[in-house]
């Protein structure tokens, strides 16, 4: 995970435990490099832990990459609300605010692309735990899309935010691979003009 934010152990000075070390180094390398191609040696490393302080915290990297997952999201969550919480006064407003937050949160936080996605990606198997994680995400965030369109009014509001959900995911893939120059932007202008008003 590439990230421009202070690590949660290092903040007021205090010396992260190995634990946040390795969640840390786990996010840097298996966003950055890729989670099937990042080793356990590689993040312990990077950690400058022991061995055997990985174990002690996660049983596998199965284990290792659940917990990374989570902190990314827990991460995303807060910042999401946090931004949310500071957008337009209207329901029409608040569903475009949506675009604009995921597209700061993409041009600081995800260089290479929604961590979801790549993860989703890598875990070929559907029934890695990661998957379960990465699920939850994209419902949650087509949850709330659905309630923020049903304040606005729209008909349908159901299918109206799957289009927007497009919109946002579709952006979130051709930003990081560089196909569409602006998309975000492209996909905001496209739901403005599905939104009613």
């Amino acid at each position: 995970m590439a990230t421009t934010s202070t690590p949660a152990g290092a903040r007021g000075g205090a010396r992260p435990s190995a634990r946040e070390r390795l969640l840390d180094a786990a996010g840097e390398l298996f966003y950055r490099d890729g989670i099937r191609a990042v080793g356990i040696d590689a993040v312990i490393a990077r950690a400058g832990v022991a061995k055997m302080s990985l174990y002690k915290h996660f049983r596998s990297k199965d284990d290792l990459v659940v917990a990374y997952l989570e902190r990314r999201e827990q991460r995303w969550l807060e910042h999401f609300r946090s931004r949310m919480r500071e957008a337009g006064t209207t329901p029409r407003e608040r569903v475009l605010a949506v675009f604009d937050v995921l597209a700061r949160w993409t041009e600081s936080e995800n260089p290479r692309g929604c961590a979801f996605i790549n993860a989703y990606v890598e875990l070929a198997d559907a029934h890695h735990p990661g998957n379960a994680v990465t699920r939850a995400d994209k419902e949650w965030l087509r949850a709330y899309l659905t309630d923020l369109v049903a304040e606005t009014g729209a008909p349908a509001p159901e299918a109206l935010a799957a289009q927007l959900f497009l919109l946002l995911e579709g952006a979130l893939v051709t930003t990081a691979m560089g196909t569409v120059d602006g998309a975000m932007s492209s996909a905001r202008a496209a739901a403005e003009r599905l939104l009613p008003g």
